[in-house]
């Protein structure tokens, strides 16, 4: 009779804590990213240090400029692409960019893989001026197509926060 106490007993305190373990999975809260300056709780061991989000809303936008040109001219040249960036891009995002070298491939419109060097140019702005900002980037890459004889420039556009 002890044993089956015993027994009875051991298992009626593995269902509890099997239970107890399942109610706090279930009732974990999911981790979220915060972008509006507002937190949320965060399942993860590092938000129990409570980090604190830095900086303010920001848009990153990065262009991809190909230099090979379709139609078989000469590529451009840094002293080109640094003329295009002076002329076309520095006036509407005077704060800064970044410009970095790249090699890359793409499957261009005649089904070709073309490799290519490269430039990504990465400009940061406040999300509140994503608006104005975004005729700015297409008006560049509408113009950088029509200079350097191009198919396209690609763009990526990411929420992030930043702090100077």
């Amino acid at each position: 009779m002890a044993t089956t106490r015993l027994s009875r007993l051991t298992r009626t305190r593995l269902a509890v804590a099997g239970a107890v373990t399942a109610a706090l999975a279930v009732g974990a809260p999911a981790a979220y990213a915060s972008l509006d300056g507002g937190s949320r709780p965060s399942s993860s061991a590092a938000a129990a240090t409570s980090t604190v989000a830095r900086g303010k809303p920001f848009t990153e936008t990065r262009l991809f400029f190909g230099t090979e040109r379709p139609d078989g001219g000469p590529a451009v040249t840094d002293k080109q692409f640094m003329a295009f960036v002076d002329k076309e891009v520095t006036p509407g995002f005077p704060d800064g960019l970044t410009i970095q070298d790249g090699r890359g491939q793409w499957r261009d419109s005649h089904g070709r893989i073309e490799r290519e060097r490269s430039y990504e140019l990465i400009l940061l702005y406040p999300t509140g001026e994503a608006r104005e900002r975004d005729a700015l980037i297409e008006e560049i890459r509408g113009d950088y197509e029509k200079a350097f004889a191009q198919d396209s420039v690609a763009r990526l556009d990411e929420r992030t926060r930043a702090d100077f």
